[in-house]
């Protein structure tokens, strides 16, 4: 089964609050967005259960933040400053700036054919740097030029050395890191896909050389393993081995995990784009910050304070380690969960209904409670007091009395939430009055639902009554834990 097309997503984001354009009131600015009360909290769900996955559940991985700001020499010795760049042209009719790899992909603005098809007004290719430039201090200098980090691997390879030393860490760790990185990319588009500010979820493993080629063989079958524990359908994800020729000049290999972001294009290959990048970078990243000079890397790096030559404490054997680099970015698995999540069914009354199936550890909100009705005090206290205690116990709850029973089902069905827990007459122990009775004329309930709710599972609307003394519990075995 495919995935939604980001069209759908991008409607369904907006109406319930997972993504706005950034300053929509102001035009908006180019391939910004805004994470929403439900985006933040979806967000922050994919980035915890990466850290859980990557630092919690393992004895071998350390974890960092790193500043987002940093000398300019690491990225003069990293080799951004010369080299992070993209091909640009433009066209001289319509003035348009497009990237020269992707005219054939890319619609022409006033005509309607691709770029590639005004090749004749193209301009050549010329290198256009992907880095935003700042500066740091009062006065505009070149000495005072600094750069908006590209990624935040060079954090991790400059603080190699403190790490080791400061954890008495012995080769093979990682170091994992989540952060937000900045391109100005030429074309930035479809949606959060591509953007000029997004989040990394990055580790940098560090091995022995020899045994680098098993570390990446392991590192592409733990991420592959990730997405689908936590819900990727298996026919929306493929490993991509990328070829020699396209592999970053330092790397030894690098296997692409690539989701099917656009399902709608006719040619299916063209319908894959990469979700998670898993690289062999040898040891070119520690060479060229070490100080010295590095012949393998043609590096002389008369900066550098410290050699970030490892040495095993064991067989005093000292040697650059091997990085293999498992590289995400918490914005695109966040799409990617969103699309993969997206499902339809007939409601009650035949029409469609938008189900958002996320695992539930991803789900913004874990349960709603709901009271059958708002104007009875005693289903309302009930209610929110079942809420704080849900809260309280770090089950992530809402309370909500602003519709009929059966459209807060559907919001919530809308927005992922796993579970809704209803409070109705019956929780009371006694029965619904009819229209017009007095309230002491209600019925007494049926025996053994005093105390007790109804709880409806979101994927299979099947409701089954729970006593709230053990609510938590059931909730929970449901529910698991980031």
């Amino acid at each position: 089964m495919a995935a939604a097309d980001i069209g759908i997503i991008v409607s369904l984001c907006k109406r319930r609050g997972f993504i706005f354009p950034a300053s929509e009131i102001y035009g908006g600015l180019g391939s910004t967005w805004d994470y929403g009360p439900l985006g933040v909290e979806l967000k922050n769900n994919v980035k915890r259960a990466w850290w859980k996955a990557v630092v919690y559940d393992r004895d071998d991985i350390e974890g960092m933040d790193g500043a987002i700001l940093m000398n300019r020499l690491v990225w003069k010795y990293s080799g951004h400053e010369a080299t992070f760049s993209d091909p640009l042209v433009d066209c001289r009719e319509c003035k348009g700036r497009f990237r020269a790899d992707k005219t054939y992909e890319l619609d022409c603005p006033r005509y309607k054919r691709k770029v590639a098809a005004c090749s004749a007004n193209l301009t050549e290719p010329r290198a256009f740097n992907l880095m935003f430039k700042t500066q740091v201090g009062p006065v505009e200098e070149d000495a005072a030029l600094a750069y908006l980090r590209p990624e935040t691997a060079q954090s991790i390879f400059v603080n190699f050395k403190n790490i080791v030393d400061s954890r008495w860490r012995k080769i093979p760790f990682g170091i994992a890191q989540i952060g937000k990185a900045f391109r100005n990319e030429i074309v930035p588009g479809n949606f959060t896909f591509r953007t000029r500010e997004f989040e990394q979820m990055e580790i940098e493993f560090f091995c022995k050389p020899g045994t680098d080629a098993d570390w990446h063989a392991h590192w592409i079958e733990e991420r592959h393993n990730w997405y689908l524990r936590y819900g990727i359908r298996a026919e929306n994800l493929r490993r991509y081995v990328q070829q020699p020729e396209e592999l970053a000049h330092y790397a030894r290999a690098c296997t692409d995990l690539q989701y099917r972001f656009f399902p709608e294009r006719e040619d299916e290959e063209k319908q894959w784009d990469e979700l998670e990048g898993i690289a062999n970078r040898t040891d070119y990243d520690l060479s060229v910050h070490s100080k010295g000079k590095h012949d393998k890397w043609q590096v002389h790096n008369e900066h550098s304070t410290q050699s970030l030559v490892y040495r095993d404490p064991v067989t005093n054997e000292k040697y650059f380690p091997y990085v293999i680099e498992p590289s995400a970015g918490a914005d695109r698995a966040t799409l990617a969960f969103l699309m993969d999540a997206y499902s339809e069914k007939p409601g009650p009354d035949g029409e469609p209904r938008v189900v958002l199936k996320l695992h539930p550890a991803l789900a913004p909100i874990k349960v709603a409670v709901l009271p059958l009705a708002r104007n009875k005090s005693e289903l309302v206290e009930k209610a929110k007091a079942i809420k704080a205690d849900l809260q309280r116990h770090g089950i992530r709850a809402v309370y909500d009395d602003t519709a009929a029973i059966g459209k807060l089902y559907a919001r919530q069905d809308e927005i992922g939430t796993p579970f809704c827990v209803t409070v109705d007459y019956d929780t009371l122990g006694i029965g619904k009055t009819k229209d017009g009775a007095k309230e002491e004329d209600a019925p007494a309930s049926p025996t053994g639902l005093l105390d007790t709710v109804t709880v409806r599972d979101r994927d299979t609307w099947e409701q089954v009554r729970v006593p709230i003394a053990g609510l938590r519990d059931f909730l929970a075995d449901r529910l698991g834990t980031v």
